[in-house]
């Protein structure tokens, strides 16, 4: 068994990373593509290995020399490569292919060790790796047959995104055994280039051959092993992040914050949204109108404050509009002046977006981080606040202040002169119905009050980036619209605004839907009784005490390492020697899967 790889190309879209170098060259965390793959082929103990070697060609042969290698390496110079693409540099290696077996790589290109390990373990002598297609990928893709034939060979050009379920993404590594490259690849190669030139690539023959009768090619499927293809600065980014050590690894992703579907098979316990909603129909219906969405701009503040205010039954000028609950929390926070009571831990993008010399922190003394509305005006009363920050339910304790409560908090609020910041983004998940306060009798009442909602969170659609803030004070909303920018939104966000109430009661049935599922999620957590104490909650995560010795930052590490699960860590939120981690309720499906990944790290105790 040899290896060819191929690593002639110049990587133009890397654009600096390999202005003096070739591609294979780029490294990720610290380590250059070609070492990493040089040794890790080095314990196979392989015959030879073949580099077609082309831009910046000296500087490449001379670092190879110069690793600690015993297997022997060969050297192909393609003089041509800035004009040829792969299947010139691969026919250059032609005479080596029929010599021997031979694993097939392109330099781009970052694995682990099992998917080496997964091809020369196949008893068949000639394989395709291929990988489920997801979203991230790009390039050629196969479809094939259930006992693993290539059907057909899917370019860019052809690529169909309604059938993007039928699809998988080659891999651009190849085992070919020696009499297929004498039988089928070099002859059809050579044919190819004199046909049609050198500027094509190697897949193209491939294609050819998966049309004969007998074409000796299968596909080898990987299930969940990693790997990675660098083209550009943002591939590298996420490399960088898939394949960084496991001390590192959870780190560099939730650095990330967010775009986790260019991971893939992670299941995203962190982040939280509804599971239920939005309906496949809404979904179409968005899809229905994608071309118009992304070819004309939204409308501005006074229309989009319109639709929303029509959602959510108040009137324009008490409601405004922001690209996430994010961006008024922004806006809140800097007109804010005098102190702030805060309660802890929670959501920390208030806190965090107010000097902390002037926050007055309440935290609760008890494991469950539990308070009551009376809690609050006790510990407050004297303080000398301007404004209290109330999330209800909390995050990520979960807490809850029921209607009455809330009540009591307005009326002291409202005697002592204090502005109340009520967010209000998971109060749909509380049991009950009608616990918001979201009422336009309600905030013409209290001119004290603003509530903040994200309806990334409620309605599960962050991809939107949409939250409203609601108030009797029109000097608050109308500071609020002048802040932020008139076209805040996008037309997706808008036409969403437009379209939701169709679906209420799509909303409703999700609603009811997921509080069954967040109560038998809570039994399976509690039935890890000796690791760990569920705390009550009212939302659509669940917060958790790790006992027995856990330790909640490994805890969290394990679960993302061991099976691509990413929770919260509440270590930075919490005091003490308490050990917490925050889990978000997902579907049905998720859930069982986070509870047999618990089952293996933890012994369960019924």
């Amino acid at each position: 068994m040899q290896a060819v790889i191929l690593a002639a190309g110049m990587g133009k879209r890397l654009k600096e990373l390999t202005k003096n170098n070739t591609k294979c060259m780029v490294e990720v965390n610290g380590v250059p593509l070609i070492y990493r793959l040089l040794y890790q082929l080095e314990k196979y103990k392989l015959e030879r290995v073949v580099m077609v070697v082309g831009y910046e060609a000296e500087k490449l042969i001379d670092y190879v020399k110069g690793l600690s290698l015993s297997t022997p390496l060969v050297f192909i110079n393609n003089p041509v490569y800035d004009k040829t693409n792969n299947i010139y540099s691969l026919s250059l290696a032609k005479d080596y292919l029929c010599k021997d077996d031979t694993l097939l790589f392109e330099s781009d290109l970052i694995v682990e060790d099992g998917v080496i390990d997964l091809l020369l373990n196949d008893e068949r002598d000639t394989l395709a790796l291929v990988d489920k297609y997801e979203s991230w990928m790009d390039g050629t893709c196969v479809k094939l047959s259930d006992n693993d034939d290539i059907i057909e060979f899917v370019p860019g050009k052809k690529f169909k995104f309604e059938d993007i379920k039928s699809y998988y993404k080659t891999v651009n590594i190849y085992k070919f055994g020696k009499h297929f490259s004498k039988t089928h690849y070099v002859p059809f190669l050579e044919a190819y280039c004199n046909a049609v030139g050198n500027n094509e690539y190697y897949e193209q023959v491939l294609k050819i051959i998966t049309m004969l009768d007998d074409p000796e090619i299968k596909a080898k499927r990987l299930n969940g092993q990693l790997w990675y293809e660098i083209d550009d600065i943002q591939d590298l980014d996420i490399a960088s992040s898939m394949f960084a050590d496991d001390g590192k690894k959870l780190k560099a992703i939730q650095g990330r914050y967010g775009g986790y579907w260019r991971y893939p098979k992670l299941l995203d316990f962190c982040y939280l949204v509804n599971p239920y909603f939005p309906p496949q129909k809404l979904l179409d219906e968005i899809k229905a109108n994608f071309d118009i969405l992304a070819t004309q701009y939204p409308s501005g503040m006074r229309v989009n404050s319109l639709l929303a205010a029509k959602n959510f039954g108040v009137r324009v000028e008490n409601i405004a509009v922001g690209n996430g609950a994010a961006e008024l929390i922004k806006s809140l926070m800097s007109r804010m002046n005098g102190r702030v009571g805060v309660i802890r831990p929670t959501f920390e993008e208030y806190p965090n977006r107010y000097d902390a010399d002037k926050q007055v922190v309440y935290y609760p003394d008890n494991k469950d981080f539990s308070y009551t509305a009376d809690d609050l005006i006790r510990y407050y009363s004297g303080k000398n606040i301007d404004c209290l920050i109330l999330i209800n339910p909390d995050n990520p304790t979960g807490n809850f202040i029921k209607k009455d409560g809330l009540s009591k908090i307005l009326s002291w609020t409202t005697d002592n002169k204090v502005s109340l910041i009520l967010d209000e983004s998971f109060v749909d998940f509380a049991d009950g119905e009608d616990n918001s306060l979201i009422e336009q009798g309600l905030i013409e009442k209290y001119t004290n009050l603003c509530i903040v909602k994200s309806i990334s969170k409620s309605y599960g659609v962050p991809g939107l980036r949409l939250g409203i803030a609601v108030s009797g004070d029109t000097e608050l909303i109308d500071y609020l619209k002048k802040d932020v920018g008139i076209w805040n939104i996008n037309s997706f966000a808008e036409f969403y605004l437009q379209i939701e109430e169709k679906y209420r009661k799509d909303y409703v049935s999700a609603l009811v839907k997921f509080k069954e599922v967040r109560k038998e999620f809570i039994r399976g957590l509690k039935s890890f009784k000796k690791y760990l104490r569920v705390i009550p909650t009212q939302a659509n995560y669940v917060t958790v005490e790790l006992i027995g010795g856990l330790n909640a930052t490994v805890f969290t590490q394990e679960l993302y390492l061991k099976h691509n699960i990413l929770i919260k860590d509440l270590s930075s939120k919490t005091q003490g020697k308490a050990q917490y981690v925050r889990i978000a309720v997902r579907n049905t499906e998720d859930n069982d899967k986070l509870i047999k990944a618990l089952s293996t790290l933890l012994r369960k105790e019924t």
